[in-house]
């Protein structure tokens, strides 16, 4: 591939949409490739945009970047992630973010009646927390945390 062909850094970064910081963690996790000129400047394929795309909406269903670098290891060596490739890598992913919209949606119902009484605080509320029961079990809202709510 000619250098005519390979994004520089700052044509990277605004095409992925990823601040530079950022292009440059990824491509210290191994996450996506570079190749360098004669003064030492990054270059990147246009097909690592692809792979910042992945690595951005994994991110965004909860996958951390060593799940993320499982599954792009799961690909061979140099190949852009195809849409059959995320069809089969987001379906298992489908799950977490079930239970996670799930738990976010409980979050939601119930925040207004733990924070709505007006006193800020589980450990006044006799109702919902008598003799500061929750303090036993965690500290901050473990009402609000707790997956079940």
């Amino acid at each position: 591939m000619s250098n005519a062909e390979l994004l520089t850094m700052a044509e990277f970064s605004a095409r992925a949409g990823v601040a530079p910081s950022a292009i440059r963690f990824y491509e210290a996790q191994g996450l996506i490739e570079a190749t360098r000129t004669g003064g030492n400047q990054r270059r990147f394929a246009r097909t690592e945009l692809r792979r910042v795309g992945f690595i951005r909406t994994a991110q965004q269903v909860g996958l951390t970047l060593d799940e993320v670098s499982e599954a792009l290891a799961s690909l061979p060596r140099g190949r852009t992630p195809t849409r059959a490739d995320w069809q089969l890598l987001s379906s298992q992913w489908r799950p977490r973010l079930d239970a996670r919209i799930a738990h976010l949606e409980k979050l939601r119902d119930k925040l207004d009646s733990c924070i709505g009484c007006g006193c800020l605080s589980l450990k006044r509320c006799g109702l919902a927390n008598p003799d500061d029961q929750a303090g036993r079990t965690g500290n901050g809202p473990v009402f609000l945390q707790r997956e079940t709510i």
